[in-house]
């Protein structure tokens, strides 16, 4: 259990443990995978490895991909483990639980260690000035709300449509990163980001079908 001066001191950068957790996974992986493959891990595998903050690192290892623009089907995949991780939390979860099906679901360590390294640049100034504040806002009780907000930007990332998945998943990234900084102000500011983002979609959704239900009756 950790205390409040634990809480205080420095960590290292969560994208680095990341790297941390994918490099030791591929160390762990068996040393003659079939040919032309590579080496993959359990979903189930990272929770293993995770300290007591995993909601934040799993949320923020899931929500990197959907950072990068103009990335599909992956981002859609992801995001049906992070509605799951947010529901835990609106529920009043401590630590991440999957079902078999997910917590099995392998994925492919060289390929991951790439998106996560491309997805640094998005979060990683972010990730610079993160630090313990606002503390109530990442309360367990808080978390209960937050887990629950959470659940609409992540509904977007699942939507398979452009423009649906890069700038919510950047908002999950950094209500992770604040999750695992103790970091308030962070949190907020991820789910300022994600709820803008989901408004103006719906907002210019909603105005282009008025205009093409006009131009449709116009022409009959």
């Amino acid at each position: 259990m950790t205390t409040p001066a634990d809480d205080a001191k420095p960590m290292r950068g969560a994208t680095r443990v990341l790297h941390d957790i994918l490099d030791g996974l591929k160390d762990a992986a068996p040393e003659n995978p079939a040919a032309g493959e590579d080496p993959t891990a359990r979903l189930g595998d990272v929770v293993d490895r995770l300290d007591e903050r995993a909601f934040g690192f799993l949320l923020l290892l899931l929500a990197l991909p959907c950072c990068l623009p103009f990335i599909y089907v992956l981002p859609q995949i992801v995001a049906l483990p992070m509605l799951f991780l947010a529901g835990q939390m609106a529920l009043g979860g401590r630590h991440p639980w999957l079902p078999k099906k997910l917590n099995d679901r392998r994925f492919a360590i060289p390929a991951f260690a790439n998106v996560l390294g491309r997805a640094e640049k998005y979060v990683g100034w972010v990730e610079r000035i993160a630090s313990p504040r606002f503390r109530p806002v990442t309360s367990h009780l808080a978390l209960r709300i937050i887990g629950a907000l959470m659940l609409i930007p992540i509904a977007s990332i699942l939507t398979p449509f452009p423009l649906t998945n890069t700038i919510p998943g950047i908002g999950v990234a950094i209500i992770a990163l604040g999750l695992i900084e103790r970091d308030g102000l962070l949190v907020i500011g991820g789910l300022l980001i994600g709820f803008i983002w989901v408004f103006l979609l719906l907002f210019v959704g909603a105005e282009t079908l008025s205009l093409v239900k006009a131009w449709l009756l116009s022409r009959g």
